[in-house]
């Protein structure tokens, strides 16, 4: 299954016989709670999820966005009315990064028909409305491990004998700024690859055919293991993932990822642009 879905597909999949349950999880890093804007205006019977107090944990030695509790997080998926066999297609405000967030959640945790809504809420022509659903409760219960994972350890193998990604920005990683994290710069032998390029200028994922170039030209091809992926705290990285995916690429994630990483001084980090 294609983890991305048109607006167009998404509309008349909704009005259809078996309709998606749909996630609205706008947020930004930084950035005031993504509520109000739902409050506002979103697709029909989408219900509200926040990422910082639902598809994370408390921030702490496991980095800034720490994978929630499973437990939890099914509570949160069952709320919305998520079923083991319901389809659920997820949006965001349009960068995409909170959406693949809660799609890679949803497929960790061992759910098969979650789907991202290419483009987000820019994305969608019909109406919206400011009607809060109260949807039947689903039976969707959590499974984690349905995909792999990275800690910093294996990260780290990974960046000496295969491939690890960076999807952060590309000053991030060579650490000319950093803004949130302990200190800048990258894991040694990572290879910078920032999710903005997974897309067009309306946020959309590129063709996957021209994705697979992308990768292919960082060094996916030859990996044998998959690629690793990490970015500031494990939101951007997903993102990162589900474009890996389309283009026929495994990606593991590095759920803890730079924030993690960075907040033990112990760990190695290296700056300026990668090796060539």
């Amino acid at each position: 299954m294609k983890p991305i879905i048109t607006a167009s597909e998404c509309a008349s999949e909704s009005a259809g016989a078996r309709p998606p349950v749909l996630l609205d999880v706008r947020w930004q890093l930084g950035g005031p709670n993504g509520r109000p804007d739902y409050e506002a205006g979103h697709l029909p019977g989408a219900v509200y999820v926040d990422l910082d107090a639902e598809l994370a944990g408390p921030a702490g030695d496991g980095g800034r966005h720490p994978l929630p509790d499973p437990e939890a997080f099914g509570a949160v998926m069952r709320r919305a009315g998520v079923g083991q066999d319901t389809p659920v297609v997820v949006y965001d405000g349009g960068q995409g990064w909170a959406a693949a967030r809660a799609w890679w959640l949803l497929r960790w945790t061992g759910h098969r028909d979650v789907r991202v809504l290419d483009g987000g809420l820019a994305a969608w022509t019909g109406d919206l409305t400011t009607e809060i659903p109260h949807p039947a409760e689903g039976d969707f219960r959590p499974k984690p491990g349905a995909l792999p994972t990275l800690d910093a350890e294996s990260a780290a193998a990974f960046a000496r004998s295969g491939l690890l990604l960076d999807a952060r920005a590309a000053e991030r990683y060579r650490g000319d700024v950093e803004p949130i994290d302990r200190v800048g710069g990258h894991i040694p032998g990572a290879v910078s690859a920032p999710t903005t390029e997974n897309v067009d200028a309306d946020g959309r994922y590129l063709p996957a055919e021209r994705l697979a170039a992308r990768f292919a030209g960082l060094g996916a091809e030859n990996s044998t293991e998959g690629v690793g992926v990490y970015c500031g705290s494990g939101v951007s990285g997903a993102h990162e993932v589900l474009a890996l995916e389309i283009a026929g690429f495994t990606g593991v994630l590095y759920p803890g990822s730079w924030s993690e990483w960075s907040s033990d001084p112990s760990r190695p980090v290296a700056t300026g642009p990668e090796p060539q």
